[in-house]
């Protein structure tokens, strides 16, 4: 299964030019499908890891600087001069997803949720896929109390991206909360 998986990888990243990187690439329906038919969770790493570097990529050179500028100012805790990046990064490409999901992950670690949501909603119609988005609005609704909002969303993340250990813990944690609460 590892080796398949292996060559189904190298094949998806050498057998056609991309046309596009971002939550448009063609190659990510592949990799999503891949994610369902796995049993390895070394294999659904490294199909995640493309998925992320497919995400975090751009067509236009000038949006991938500041994509770099960006991860390094939120690595820095520079929270305000993240936003501030990521929002040139929409005001440049207003339908690049990631700028969108970065931007709302920044406004989470700032606790303005719902600034956060906001982000996390326009990420989702971009690309209903992303799992990242799906499970940071869990975090968010679980920090503001809404149980049901939260597990709604971790379901929904494991839905898209079965082997989210992240979301799947986090669902069995509000679940179990769940249970004490209804005894």
């Amino acid at each position: 299964m590892i080796i398949v998986g292996a060559v189904l990888i190298a094949f998806l990243l050498t057998s056609s030019p991309v046309i596009m990187a971002d939550q448009t690439d063609p190659r990510l329906d592949t990799l999503f499908a891949r994610l369902h038919t796995t049993d390895d969770a070394r294999d659904a790493a490294r199909v995640t890891n493309l998925i992320w570097a497919i995400w975090h990529q751009s067509d236009d050179d000038d949006v991938n600087e500041l994509m770099r500028r960006g991860l390094t100012e939120m690595s820095a805790q520079d929270y305000p001069a993240a936003v501030r990046t990521f929002g040139d990064i929409i005001d440049i490409d207003p339908e690049f997803a990631e700028a969108w999901n970065k931007r709302a992950t920044v406004y989470y670690l700032m606790g303005e949720y719902g600034e956060s949501v906001k982000d996390i909603d326009r990420t989702l119609q971009l690309e209903p896929r992303h799992f990242g988005a799906l499970s940071g609005l869990g975090l968010i609704m679980t920090a503001m109390g809404n149980d049901e909002a939260a597990i709604a969303a971790f379901e929904a993340t494991l839905a898209v991206h079965p082997f989210a250990g992240g979301a799947r813990q986090n669902l069995e944690t509000l679940r179990e909360r769940q249970k004490k609460r209804s005894l």
